[in-house]
């Protein structure tokens, strides 16, 4: 399997039907809508039969969504720590699923939160300014007179504050004042609170003190002494604390109806999408016309469901992809692989998805991660957790279909990794009384094993390579990027054979021989391309001199056997530090510590592996044939935030 045969698909539908057309189209989750207006190629007849069409305006759900969003979000914070009830997620059909929901129930629920939201936000504005009125009337309690009281008739009483740094010398200056009364109120690191008394007649001098250590007039509204007003703020600060724990209590009760807001956001979402891709539609008085992509093997389903559900009141038409399509990269790729290549396909998307008229490289892929990944974690006891935990965790909780794609993956790892670890005798770090390849005793052989997978892959990649170009018919580049560089490793490996393994001269010249006459046609093949053929030749050598990036290929092969042997050291040697302990801490801390070193190890492990076997899929083996840009299926269905929705035709979604 490869990439999906599509089909271009046309419907035109009374205008009547528009809402349940684009109803049905989202439960059978087997439609791309596009917009019309958007391609090029819809614009004659756009103009012909809808060129006085108006675009209606549509009535999105977005304010709906924030307010019920913002709801979760509020309960969830605010509602103390009181049990909350969950959306169990679950496998529902659309149509039952909206047809149970009741929107104006909801809407009064989200209108309930609401209003406790506004109440806890004037306790949060009253609280902060009652704070600040507290702490004003801390700073300020030794004053014994309000700040509002009238000045005297002959002196005047100033209240205010300055940078403590400079108190002293503020002080030092009024000293020369003998009618100058100063008092200290409030004083920390940063800031001094003072009053002062002082005659009218010395306005000028000590205002221009005043000014000259930047002191900061206290101005302030109330007419309250500061022990009045500080008694008063921590009073209503208890009162609103009551409030607020009140409110946190009320507040609570709804953390049991958080599964019904999350029930009308997975509903409104929906609706959401919807109302969005209305407006991809173009409506006349009469018709709506809507544009598309189907698979060719759902193509009858989809006509069969709209002439049932519709008893042929709507047309619909199915076209191949044309040549402009595909030049201008406008079909979509839809990946449809065996069940056992699928949860691989999440590596090709990660990289790139392929062009529609390109081959789609997981297939080819799979069985080299598959190997590799075992081959760089290789232990017996990880793979057999990696399988337990998966698939506890599948057949168990009611996962999101991500998550189950990104668990489907590991569970399947899990096979070659026990697998390895069997070969490498290696169970948890400590080594089984059978193996067939010793990390400590056989590297140079796991070495040879990891260039042999790499030199398997690296011709695969050439392979297909050679392969792509001939369905292209373009024969010349499949002999030179693909059958000329296998000709030439090929010979370049079996002179080395030759040479250094079977001491076989026959071979060596044989295998050089093979390697000349294909570096030649890496040569050659340019120059028959090209316009110029000095160009050609030239380039035809610049290619040549790329035989140097395969010796960094191979070396990156090494990986393999680099990973398997250190994730086993590793894990050898925490169980050899566990073991040093005395018997009392080994069996009592001794054993936590193991766990917990051990989940480390295992997590870096497969951390590693998951990594380093997909960069030599993207790099060594996907930079030999494949080049990508492939636009992904933009399925139209329902966003799926808590609900998995069913295919409403008696299929499964493994969208």
């Amino acid at each position: 399997m490869a990439v999906t045969k599509l089909s271009k698909l046309t419907v035109i539908a009374p205008k009547q039907h528009q809402e349940r057309l684009l109803k049905k189209l989202q439960s059978l989750q087997m439609v791309e809508i596009e917009d019309v207006f958007e391609n090029a190629e819809n614009q004659p007849w756009l103009q012909e039969f809808f060129a006085d069409y108006q675009q209606e305006a549509v009535t999105t759900y977005k304010e709906t969504l924030h307010r019920i969003q913002e709801a979760i979000l509020f309960v969830r914070r605010q509602g103390g720590n009181g049990k909350t009830r969950e959306w169990q997620r679950q496998s529902l059909p659309l149509s039952a699923f909206e047809k149970n929901f009741q929107e104006a129930d909801i809407l009064l629920l989200v209108a309930e939160i609401e209003a406790l939201q506004e109440q806890w936000q004037k306790n949060l504005e009253a609280t902060q300014a009652t704070t600040e009125a507290e702490t004003w009337g801390m700073e300020w309690q030794n004053l014994d007179v309000a700040l509002e009281e009238p000045d005297l008739a002959s002196a005047t009483i100033f209240c205010g504050s300055l940078e403590s740094s400079h108190w002293e010398s503020l002080t030092a200056s009024l000293k020369q004042f003998d009618t100058v009364y100063l008092e200290m109120i409030y004083s920390d690191p940063k800031k001094t609170n003072f009053s002062c008394l002082y005659p009218n007649k010395l306005s000028s001098e000590v205002e221009g003190l005043f000014q000259r250590y930047s002191v900061k007039k206290e101005v302030t509204a109330r007419s309250q002494k500061p022990k009045q007003v500080l008694s008063e703020a921590q009073k209503q600060l208890r009162e609103l604390a009551d409030q607020k724990k009140q409110l946190a209590q009320q507040i609570g009760t709804y953390k049991t109806k958080i599964d019904r807001l999350q029930q009308a956001e997975e509903y409104f979402l929906t609706q959401e999408q919807r109302k969005l891709v209305q407006k991809r539609l173009v409506s006349g008085e009469q018709f709506t016309v809507l544009r598309g992509w189907v698979s060719q093997q759902e193509q009858p389903t989809l006509e069969k469901e709209l002439v049932h559900a519709f008893h042929g009141e709507v047309y619909c038409s199915f076209n191949d992809p044309t040549e402009a399509d595909l030049t201008a990269n406008r079909v979509p790729v839809k990946l449809q692989n065996a069940s056992f290549i699928q949860p691989f396909e999440m590596l090709t998307e990660m990289y790139s998805l392929p062009k529609y008229d390109e081959i789609d490289p997981t297939p080819w892929m799979t069985p080299f991660y598959y190997v590799f990944f075992g081959m760089m974690v290789a232990d017996l006891g990880y793979g057999g957790l990696m399988a337990l935990v998966t698939t506890i965790g599948l057949r168990f909780f009611p996962l999101p279909k991500g998550t189950k794609r990104f668990m489907k993956l590991f569970q399947t790892l899990s096979i070659p990794t026990m697998i390895w670890g069997l070969i490498y005798g290696s169970f948890f770090g400590a080594a089984l009384p059978f193996h067939l390849l010793s990390p400590a005793k056989d590297f140079m052989a796991i070495f040879g094993l990891s260039m042999i997978f790499g030199g398997i892959q690296l011709f695969t990649g050439l392979y297909l390579a050679a392969k792509e170009n001939i369905r292209k018919k373009d024969y010349l580049a499949a002999v030179n990027q693909g059958f000329s560089w296998q000709g030439l490793l090929a010979g370049l490996m079996v002179a080395a054979a030759g040479k250094w393994l079977f001491q076989a001269p026959v071979l060596v010249t044989l295998g050089i021989i093979l390697a000349a006459l294909s570096g030649l046609l890496i040569v050659i093949v340019p120059i028959m391309k090209g316009k110029s053929k000095v160009g050609g030749f030239f380039m035809g050598l610049y290619d040549l001199y790329g035989v140097t990036s395969y010796i960094g290929d191979f070396v990156s092969y090494s990986r393999l056997m680099a990973l398997g042997i250190s994730g086993g050291s590793i894990a050898a040697a925490f169980n050899l530090l566990v073991g040093y302990m005395p018997p009392v801490a080994r069996f009592s801390v001794g054993i936590i510590l193991l766990v917990i070193l051990q989940a480390l190890n295992i997590f870096l492990s497969l951390l590693s592996a998951y990594v380093h076997a997909a960069r030599l899929q993207y790099v060594e083996f996907f930079g030999k044939f494949f080049t990508g840009g492939g636009r992904a299926f933009d399925t139209f269905k329902p966003s799926e935030k808590y609900v998995d929705f069913e295919k409403e035709n008696g299929g499964t979604n493994d969208d």
